[in-house]
């Protein structure tokens, strides 16, 4: 049988020892790296500063939890459904991390990314810089009818109380970058384009500055996804104690009204 060489800088094992990142796991991890470092070291496969870790765990804590969103209502649904499977119940919640909720982080994140990338160097130098190109930014995004990420809010109408924080520990810490700036630029300008001032919503800042940390934007989702983990382990552990699963299922089933079948206008074909 052929020899195969599997790398890995994570974690590995022997008989007497852990290995993870190159380090002893239960000497040099254990009680000495926090989660939110280490989820950050293992993504990156760089120890963060810490100011890093400060910007880091200060996204982490924004989109843990936001209340009774779908993931969060989806989750204790599961949980009543199958009590036998926490699995279960905090993948449900997870899966429904997509546009609308908790993906935005990526959507933002990747589509500042692309702005900055098409401008080229040198990035502009002051205010004045990053407003003219946000203008032009959001322009052509209303010319092509777009949304732009990131931009809105259901609740938070008047301004998303995350992002002001966001963008100020970043500044306090040196870590006001490029993503974050084109972000505030569009924040101050858009109102000239759309016709309306819109917030800058806590999901699309947290996008800007995982960017700006130079975390692969392919796993910006994932970041959000694991600060979910831990609000979804919140719900699931106030369901135990203040269940409402129940009565949000009941609400729906004993509420329903049967109404005629109706066809989709094409027949149904969607090809």
């Amino acid at each position: 049988m052929t020899e195969r060489d599997y790398p890995t800088a994570l974690g590995a094992s022997s008989l007497k020892t852990i290995t993870l990142l190159g380090h002893d796991l239960a000497e040099d991890v254990m009680g000495q790296v926090g989660f939110g470092e280490l989820a950050f070291w293992l993504a990156a496969q760089r120890r963060p500063a810490p100011g890093e870790i400060r910007v880091f765990e200060a996204v982490l804590a924004a989109l843990a939890d936001h209340g009774f969103t779908p993931t969060a209502i989806v989750t204790r649904l599961t949980y009543l459904s199958a009590p036998d499977s926490v699995q279960g119940a905090l993948a449900a919640g997870l899966l429904g991390g997509g546009s609308r909720f908790l993906g935005v982080t990526e959507d933002c994140g990747r589509f500042l990314h692309d702005v900055l990338r098409a401008h080229g160097e040198p990035l502009p130098a002051d205010d004045a810089g990053w407003d003219a190109l946000a203008l032009e930014t959001v322009r052509a995004r209303r010319e092509e009818r777009k949304l732009i990420p990131g931009l809105g809010h259901h609740v938070h109408k008047d301004g998303d109380p995350r992002t002001p924080r966001l963008f100020e520990i970043a500044a306090a810490e040196g870590l006001y970058g490029p993503h974050l700036s084109v972000f505030a630029a569009i924040g101050r300008v858009h109102p000239q384009v759309l016709g309306r001032t819109l917030p800058l919503n806590g999901a699309g800042v947290c996008g800007a500055a995982l960017a700006d940390l130079g975390l692969p934007l392919e796993l910006l989702r994932a970041f959000a996804l694991l600060a979910r983990t831990a609000g979804l382990i919140g719900q699931l552990a106030e369901e135990l104690r203040r269940p409402v699963a129940n009565e949000i299922f009941l609400s729906v089933d004993l509420n329903n009204r049967s109404i005629p079948p109706e066809p989709y206008p094409d027949g149904g074909s969607h090809g």
